[in-house]
């Protein structure tokens, strides 16, 4: 193989393959190596053998839920927003051409012991179990405050600077309930905790308009999702790249980094031989020493089940979001629901998925309002995962290492990630450039 790139990428994450089908669109030459025989890395979607060989290595799956190949469980259970940056990504550097996404159906947040949908319109809102009548009229206002609201008019701010108020401030300007304020901090601005309240209102009011812009796109709610699980993601950025140049090598360990004298990263050797480049990109199982742990742990209960979740108008798939507040914990839990529909498992069966930051020595007790939620399971795996971030940003050294997934909703943290990337490597914001048609890529591939 002994050959020169402008750059290597190790491991098959969505961080990576992004980032790899980004400069090759820019006209990189890309060497993406991966250790495993899967795209998808940490965020892979696997099959059930696969699934039960990870999480429950005595015990075989014998076909008991239908057959293997109809499963495609998420290793890191997220959605997109409609209106979200990696939406905005994908259309972009025109991915959706290899896949197909569908609508969840609805977003659920638990309250009082119980779990109500979050309204995606002004009538869901007035009808909305969530609150009684008086707190409506001052729900209603607070939203009609943030969708007038214009940095250019001060007659819209009422009193308000978004870069100095607090979140808190404005709940009370506004006289909205505890309750209001976890429904519209964790189940509409996706906060993980309450943090927030006491930061500048800015980046929640951004995160509200994400969300009510992304609920607008399509109804019923702001998330979308690819048919055949998350794992279809990677793989399309990776064809991406693989159209623009980019060459792959699964199932290929590393056998040997290779720096020059000052520790700069020149290159890796495996069992093809070598390959340099001035820059690596990788995520963080592959370069161990160059990151540290954020001290946070998740944990993620894969729940299969034979039923809808109760009390969601047997949707056929939900995001639901426990406040941190409402069960006493400093964390959200997050239960991802999924079905057949979106051929990620067996006809007659769903998929719920639970995450959330471990706050104690007994996790999976952690779980107990979530599993009450989703009713009887049929089998539950679970899987514990440490959350790392680099060292250092990788200008010094050309060791660009990613963050590990957050147990977060969506993807707007790893498109962060991305971007924060991309600008150490290349020294400037990413601005993403125009993809070709088809009819100019299978000319650039010699095809025509």
């Amino acid at each position: 193989m002994d050959e020169e790139y402008d750059i290597i990428v190790l491991g098959t994450g969505l961080t990576e393959c992004i980032l790899s089908g980004i400069f090759s669109i820019e006209g990189k030459k890309v060497l993406h190596i991966d250790r495993q025989d899967y795209y998808g890395g940490e965020s892979a979607s696997l099959n059930l053998t696969q699934l039960y060989k990870k999480f429950k290595p005595k015990k075989e799956y014998e076909d008991q839920f239908g057959k293997d190949r109809d499963w495609c469980v998420d290793l890191i259970p997220k959605f997109l927003m409609s209106n979200g940056e990696l939406t905005n990504i994908l259309v972009h550097t025109d991915v959706t051409r290899y896949m197909e996404f569908k609508q969840i159906s609805g977003s659920f947040v638990y309250r009082s012991g119980k779990i109500a949908k979050v309204p995606a319109t002004q009538m869901e809102a007035i009808s909305s179990p969530l609150m009684g009548f008086f707190e409506k009229r001052r729900m209603k206002s607070f939203l009609e405050f943030i969708a007038n609201y214009n940095d250019n008019e001060p007659s819209t701010h009422h009193g308000i600077n978004l870069d100095l108020n607090t979140m808190d401030e404005i709940y009370y300007k506004y006289g909205l309930e505890r309750g209001t304020k976890d429904f519209i901090g964790h189940a509409m601005a996706l906060h993980p905790n309450d943090d927030y309240l006491n930061q500048p209102a800015r980046d929640t009011y951004n995160r509200i308009m994400l969300y009510v812009s992304s609920v607008a796109r399509y109804g019923k709610s702001p998330y979308i999702y690819p048919l055949y699980g998350l794992g279809e993601l990677p793989q399309g950025f990776a064809r991406l790249s693989a159209i623009y140049g980019g060459t792959f090598m699964l199932d290929t360990p590393i056998d040997e980094i290779l720096k020059d004298e000052n520790n700069k990263f020149i290159g890796v050797k495996t069992k093809e031989g070598i390959a340099k480049a001035p820059i690596v990109i990788a995520d963080p199982t592959y370069f161990p020493e160059k990151v540290k742990a954020t001290g946070q742990k998740v944990i993620r209960a894969m729940c299969i089940l034979d039923h809808p979740i109760p009390n969601t108008n047997d949707a056929d798939s939900a995001q639901i979001i426990i406040p941190q507040n409402q069960v006493n914990r400093k964390n959200d839990i997050y239960i991802a629901v999924l079905s057949s529909a979106h051929n990620v498992c067996s006809k007659g069966y769903y998929l719920a998925i639970i995450s959330t930051i471990i706050e104690t020595d007994k996790p999976h007790l952690e779980l107990e309002s979530a599993f009450k939620i989703i009713g009887q399971t049929k089998d539950v795996l679970m899987g514990i995962a440490e959350l790392y971030e680099p060292l250092n940003d990788g200008t010094n050294d050309k060791f660009f290492i990613s963050k590990s997934y957050d147990p977060s909703s969506h993807f707007e943290s790893t498109t962060d990630d991305v971007k924060d990337i991309y600008k150490r490597v290349t020294g400037h914001d990413l601005v993403l450039k125009q993809r070709k048609t088809a009819d100019e890529e299978a000319e650039l591939a010699g095809l025509s």
